[in-house]
């Protein structure tokens, strides 16, 4: 029995659109017009009328953190109270006394960002967070993910003093001889580790929690690095929590796991338990390597050639020597591993490509579609190998919401005026997908595609930043459906509305290509479908 909709306005992958398309068994089998799809009705399918509606393929973001959405999702939202400290500061007031510590839980909260205070021209320290409680460890997370602060609780629990020797490929801030609560990269790995750890039956609730919110941007599939949330948890565990959602038929995202993994004999116990690329499900399969090459623009960890613009005592941090990165991913790429590098500063991608370069010099594939994720700071050298390796890239076009603001103070006009430049790689061969790194932003598919399309900021319109690097409308649908199907080798099975395709799409409330650029993310979410099953309604 089938699902005929028509009346509507389909973005089949191609254009013009077309009128309508039918479902069975959880695939589309039909796409064309109204006329079509009643000469193909028979007895007992069921006619759904879309009234005009926009209709294209499940949003698809191609790098994120489902898990660690689902776990923000319980933390106090920082990240609508940034616009200064004093609001940051209350929020978490609120949040404990809305939600007293017990038995020695932390206080968490993520998303604040000092580059929007008002009232301070700084990062949040730990005699600030003294002020919520000095007696409940406090942790909270700096919107990027890259840099978090603690209180002075916190400190002592961790036992960090001002002898503490520094992290290789991270950094613990410190004031006048003493830890200033705030943690960068690999430093902030303790302080996770020290936070109480969830059962699999709570990571269920955090998987559960966050795929009903992504359903509701129009979300079907996320390419999610989940390892790393909690790193005192074993990657089995989290499997088997996604695996377990799928039987009972309550994972509703589809996930293909970014495969995080910090050092050698972690990453061959996964290879040689059966896990390499493409093992699993269309529910759950696993994806990449995932390694995380330095940090992030704001916090100014990214990795660069030359000293930051605005603070010349840096260059930013890299997570991974050149070896280490080197022998991971040639063992990556030996074993039949597609390999994906957390990639900010031009610094960092120099590394990731010669070690890609080194890798596929040893064990050449034709289709490895290794990938870049970010590739944001970048020169035009790197722009002309990134398409001559065949590299896939992985954007975040949202981002440019908030770097329009520090991207060339940040880095100089010079690197500025070559980076975040997606098109010219698009133009150069090179698949570019779409996501929105969540819960760094929210995952709002719409509001990223307009981002990619108008190269200006969401609220105050700073910008076009570099506009001859803007997408079209069908680009960065595309970016957001077909692009990234490539990202996980699914282009033939999903991705358009086509004939034998998943049927996994989305009803927008407008359609994309007759709105104005500027309001591309006001259009609502009216409808979610998976495999033809209605999983969220406006």
């Amino acid at each position: 029995m089938k699902t005929i909709y028509k009346n509507g306005a389909v973005y089949t992958g191609k254009l013009p659109l077309v009128e309508a398309f039918a479902v069975e068994d959880g695939k589309f089998v039909f796409a064309g017009s109204s006329a079509e799809a009643d000469a193909l009705a028979a007895a007992g399918d069921k006619v759904v009328d879309l009234g005009g509606k926009f209709v294209c393929s499940g949003f698809n973001d191609s790098h994120m953190h489902l898990l660690n959405y689902g776990s923000s999702l319980l933390k106090a939202q920082l990240a609508a109270h940034t616009e200064s400290l004093e609001d940051m500061l209350a929020c978490l007031d609120t949040f404990q006394k809305e939600h007293p510590r017990k038995d020695g839980a932390w206080l968490m909260g993520r998303g604040w960002n000092q580059d929007y205070f008002t009232d301070v021209d700084r990062m949040p320290n730990r005699y600030d967070l003294d002020r919520v409680s000095t007696e409940v460890p406090i942790c909270a997370t700096r919107a990027c993910g890259h840099c978090l602060v603690v209180n002075s609780k916190a400190l002592e629990l961790l036992g960090i003093t001002a002898d503490t020797p520094q992290p290789e490929g991270g950094e613990i801030g410190m004031e006048n001889g003493e830890p200033d609560g705030r943690f960068f990269d690999n430093a902030m790995e303790p302080v996770y580790d020290s936070i109480p750890v969830p059962s699999k039956e709570e990571i269920k609730d955090m998987i559960r929690s966050a795929c009903k919110a992504l359903n509701s941007y129009g979300v079907t599939s996320s390419q999610s690095d989940d390892y790393c949330v909690y790193r005192a948890v074993p990657w089995q565990t989290v499997n088997e929590a996604y695996k377990e959602l799928e039987d009972s038929g309550e994972l509703t995202v589809r996930v293909y796991e970014q495969s995080n993994f910090t050092d050698l004999e972690s990453l061959k116990g996964f290879v040689e338990a059966g896990n390499v690329t493409g093992i699993g499900t269309d529910r759950f399969k696993i994806g990449p390597l995932k390694m995380l090459g330095d940090g992030a623009l704001g916090a100014r960890t990214a990795f660069l050639s030359r000293p930051y613009a605005d603070d010349p005592s840096t260059c930013g941090i890299p997570v991974f020597t050149q070896e280490t990165m080197d022998e991971m991913i040639g063992y990556a790429n030996a074993h039949g591993m597609q390999a994906a590098v957390h990639t900010i500063g031009d610094a960092c991608l120099d590394r990731v490509l010669s070690a890609y370069e080194k890798a596929l010099a040893e064990n050449p594939r034709e289709d490895h579609r290794h990938g870049i994720v970010h590739c944001q700071i970048t020169r035009a050298d790197q722009l002309e190998k990134i398409a001559k390796m065949h590299l896939h890239v992985y954007a975040q076009s949202i981002f440019l919401d908030y770097d329009n603001h520090i991207v060339e103070e940040r880095v100089g006009k010079e690197l500025a005026s070559t980076s975040y430049s997606w098109k010219t790689l698009m133009n150069n061969g090179v698949s570019v997908s779409n996501g929105t790194d969540c819960p760094v932003e929210l995952p709002d598919a719409l509001a990223c595609m307009q981002c990619a399309v108008t190269r200006t900021t969401l609220r105050d319109h700073v910008g076009p930043y570099l506009p001859d690097q803007k997408f079209t409308v069908q680009e960065a649908l595309d970016s957001y459906t077909i692009r990234s199907a490539e990202a996980s080798f699914e282009e033939n099975v999903k991705g358009q509305i086509a004939e034998g395709m998943m049927a996994d799409f989305v009803v927008l409330g407008q359609n994309p290509f007759e709105v104005d650029e500027s309001t591309i993310k006001d259009i609502p979410v009216c409808r979610t479908y998976l495999a033809g099953e209605l999983v969220y309604e406006a």
